[in-house]
């Protein structure tokens, strides 16, 4: 009897041993990407890369599961690594303080993991990931738009050219074919976006409480999305699920 002895009435023994000896990355630690890589390593994930270079703030308290009022200040891929070890601690987890980007990628070898998570927010970012990832023949799924919706069971999995009423699966579609990207798997919402507060008082982008540190502030941001406790959770736990099934279906290819 083990931590994963439930786990293993569903996928078995052998789909437990697939799972512990899987690499996963999870770009994006934060109301999506926290919950992703918890409930990776809930189901037994053996390796988990977490790459995010922002700090816990207190408006992250209301969604994601790394923020609590005493890791306010903390790098997020730090609080989430002390978290899931003291959840296996036979993971090996490993951070990455890092804004991916074009001018970063370089430094990071996509090969060395059996799926990708993206969870990042960030349109060039996200493009720069998967194009990548998909050269180099690695699964990714990628988290479209969670912000200014409150329905989590509006959440679907499909192929990016399948995806209607969200406005970044909109742009990553058109940026995607230009660059030629056949399929994508991602989780969307077809909830239509619901229109933000006009208040100032209740924008963090005219009361800033961002950390000391941070470098990327929400004043520097073009919109800053609503959000809720409910759609960001459920779609990271989703991302997490097509993973562990498609990682426990299949034969894993030797990593570096």
């Amino acid at each position: 009897m083990n931590q994963f002895s439930r786990t293993a009435l569903l996928l078995g023994e052998d789909g437990i041993a697939r799972l512990a000896a899987s690499s996963v990355a999870v770009f994006g630690i934060g109301g999506v990407g926290g919950y992703a890589a918890e409930a990776l390593v809930r189901s037994g994930i053996g390796r988990i890369d977490l790459f995010d270079d922002d700090r816990i703030c207190l408006t992250n308290l209301n969604r994601q599961v790394i923020a609590t009022h005493s890791s306010i200040g903390r790098y997020k891929v730090d609080a989430a690594a002390e978290r899931l070890m003291d959840i296996n601690p036979q993971a090996v987890v490993t951070t990455h303080r890092v804004f991916y980007m074009p001018d970063s990628a370089d430094a990071f070898d996509l090969s060395a993991y059996h799926y990708i998570i993206d969870s990042m927010d960030t349109v060039t970012a996200k493009l720069e990931l998967i194009t990548r990832a998909l050269r180099q023949n690695i699964p990714v799924i990628s988290a479209m738009g969670a912000g200014n919706r409150l329905d989590p069971t509006r959440l679907r999995v499909a192929d990016i050219y399948e995806t209607q009423g969200c406005p970044l699966a909109r742009v990553m579609r058109c940026e995607l074919r230009k660059r030629g990207v056949k399929a994508l798997k991602v989780v969307f919402s077809d909830e239509p976006p619901i229109p933000t507060s006009a208040d100032d008082s209740l924008s963090c982008r005219y009361h800033c409480v961002c950390p000391p540190g941070t470098v990327r502030k929400c004043t520097a941001r073009r919109d800053i999305p609503g959000s809720s406790a409910f759609v960001p959770p459920a779609m990271g736990l989703i991302l997490a699920s097509v993973v562990v099934r498609d990682l426990t279906s299949v034969t894993l290819k030797k990593v570096n």
